[in-house]
């Protein structure tokens, strides 16, 4: 009771006429108590004028400069570039545990810019260290905070004596740091947890004051450092961040967009106001320069939340085009995935990187080739001239291609089939039964039933595409799913009802939603004589079935037709092309003897 009394009283004593007073006396102590003393007797009385919630004025009046003057050691700190000169000027003038943190923070500073090993053990430096041990108390918040994040890249184990004792300090003081310290000491305790190392009380207490005071959020670099911490936070607390996010944005620099956009991406946030404006702010602000990381991170963000925003895409490709001789094997990998994923076709850009590949290829690993055959399949990439480009990727997959994981091993067989370049020996490679057994592993119905879905489409490539050798039409052995019915989108009810109609309601002469033996769905099928009427199907063979139809060979003349409703998601963005996947139905059920019947969208 008496310290809850002890403590409303020095909240509410700096608001008296006595607080001047009070004041006065303590700034003239200085014959009576020493310099610490004082410091901490002032930070006590005038504990960071935060007596009732303000707003963002507030936590500017926070971010106000310190109520004291700089020393001149800490001046000259400030000016130095290598750690041995931080070390010098301590061991010359020395002065408070203030200084000495300060002196510390500078120094892990320069140690990151010139390096330095074993620069703990320096006695001018365990000299800093000892200093503010003994007065940790009287160290100022922003260097008390700093000096945890200094400490530890420095190489401080967490179990030091001192930063227990920094820490137990911090949690101590926690509910008088403003929201920039509490920002930066998040990023302290997300690295920690990364290290396998945390301080549960103190983060407990620090998650509770970023969620009590969130409105005290001012500035977008403080936002764009909780954002790339938002796994630590729950989702009422990223809601709030995603507002003040939305309010700042026209303040952010493009770092910040960059950190706020990847923050979303890692928690697969698909807050799509603030996407929004941030792209806006992007594309808008001629000022910021957009460096080559920054491009290719907004790619990998608007790829991995599908969020499609063509003017920022363009100005992406504007900007990589002339950069492409300079980007790394990896780079051209990962952006080739993110506009894959993005379903959006830029010709230069994807003619760009086969060409990448071309010229340096023996820069690219096996995996980095798959990646890019599987983002050429995905969206129907037809090289214009890909004879050296496949020559290439066919060589470079010859030793390693039977070590791949089998389901990579399946996408890229799956992708080189849509692209017209599978040839025999990796068809039979994962049309056998036991890697056929391998792809049941997991027992993800969901997944066993896409890759058996892709195994039939491979099969359907042996038995219908040209290859100029003949081969063994492969089987496919994996179980369909049982009782799993799949529904009709509004294109497709629309077409069966069509469909029924143009028959009269005869269902011995129409099929819908078709499955057939090559992988492919059937929106409808019709069988038509030579004077173009529906006949009956029942009773005719159908090769193209599991159980081959009936037992009629068909009448002269008659001709299969197959409708297919192509929808928005079948096509690339903005275009009228489809995906590969498509592409190839499109392809093989031509070549099965179908007269292919395109209704879209």
């Amino acid at each position: 009771m008496t310290t809850r009394l002890l403590c409303r009283w020095a909240r509410l004593f700096p608001r008296c006429p006595q607080a001047a007073t009070a004041s006065a006396r303590l700034q003239t102590c200085t014959v009576h108590q020493t310099e610490p003393m004082c410091q901490m007797s002032l930070s006590w009385i005038r504990p960071s004028a935060r007596h009732l919630c303000q707003g963002s004025e507030l936590a500017r009046m926070e971010e106000t400069t310190l109520p004291y003057e700089q020393t001149q050691l800490v001046r000259l700190v400030e000016k130095v570039s290598t750690p041995e000169e931080v070390l010098q000027l301590w061991a010359e003038h020395g002065g408070s545990a203030s200084d000495a943190a300060r002196c510390l923070v500078q120094l892990n500073l320069r140690v990151m810019e010139k390096g330095g090993e074993g620069i703990l053990q320096d006695p001018r430096c365990e000299s800093m260290l000892e200093t503010v041990h003994a007065q940790v108390s009287s160290v100022w918040n922003g260097s008390l905070v700093g000096l945890l994040r200094a400490l530890t890249m420095l190489g401080l184990p967490s179990d030091a004596p001192l930063l227990c004792s920094i820490q137990n300090e911090v949690l101590w003081r926690i509910r008088r740091l403003t929201y920039r310290h509490l920002a930066y000491l998040v990023d302290w305790v997300a690295f920690q947890r990364r290290q396998g190392y945390e301080n549960e009380a103190l983060t407990t207490a620090l998650l509770k004051q970023l969620e009590l005071r969130w409105t005290e959020l001012c500035d977008s670099r403080t936002i764009s450092i909780l954002m790339g911490r938002a796994s630590l936070f729950t989702p009422s607390l990223m809601d709030k961040l995603e507002d003040k996010a939305l309010e700042l944005a026209e303040s952010f620099t493009a770092e910040d967009i960059r950190r706020v956009a990847f923050a979303l991406a890692s928690q697969n946030r698909r807050a799509v106001p603030l996407l929004r404006a941030l792209s806006y702010h992007l594309n808008q602000k001629p000022s910021f320069e957009l460096k080559t990381p920054l491009l290719l991170d907004i790619a990998y963000v608007y790829g991995k939340l599908n969020f499609h925003q063509t003017h920022v895409l363009q100005r992406i490709a504007a900007e990589l085009l002339p950069r492409l001789s300079e980007l790394s094997s990896l780079d051209v990998t990962r952006c080739a995935k993110s506009l894959a994923f993005l379903k959006w076709l830029h010709l230069p850009m994807f003619e760009g990187f086969a060409q990448h590949y071309v010229s340096n290829s023996e820069n690219y690993s096996t995996l980095q080739v798959c990646n890019l055959l599987i983002s050429f399949a995905k969206l129907n990439f037809q090289l214009s001239k890909g004879e050296e480009f496949y020559q290439k990727v066919h060589k470079a997959l010859e030793g390693s291609f039977q070590n791949l994981e089998p389901f990579l091993k399946t996408d890229v067989v799956w992708s080189l089939c849509v692209l017209n370049q599978a040839n025999p020996y990796y068809i039979s490679s994962v049309t056998k039964y036991d890697f056929q057994k391998k792809l049941t592993a997991g027992g993800i119905v969901d997944r066993t039933e896409s890759y058996r879905l892709k195994l039939l489409h491979i099969s359907a490539f042996a038995q219908l595409e040209p290859l100029g050798i003949t081969i063994e039409s492969p089987t496919v052995l994996l179980p369909a799913p049982q009782g799993k019915v799949e529904g009709s989108t509004p294109l497709q009810s629309s077409l069966h009802t069509a469909l029924q109609s143009l028959t009269n309601g005869r269902t011995q002469a129409l099929r819908t939603a078709v499955k057939t033996i090559y992988g492919w769905t059937i929106d409808g099928e019709l069988m038509v004589d030579s004077e173009s009427k529906p006949i009956d199907l029942d009773n005719l063979k159908a090769p193209h079935l599991p159980g081959g139809g009936g037992r009629d060979a068909l009448p002269a003349g008659a001709r299969r037709i197959a409708f297919v409703a192509w929808e928005f998601p079948n096509f690339c963005l903005r275009s009228k092309d489809l995906l590969g996947r498509f592409a190839m139905q499109k392809r093989h059920l031509q070549l099965a003897g179908f007269i292919l019947v395109e209704v879209r969208q």
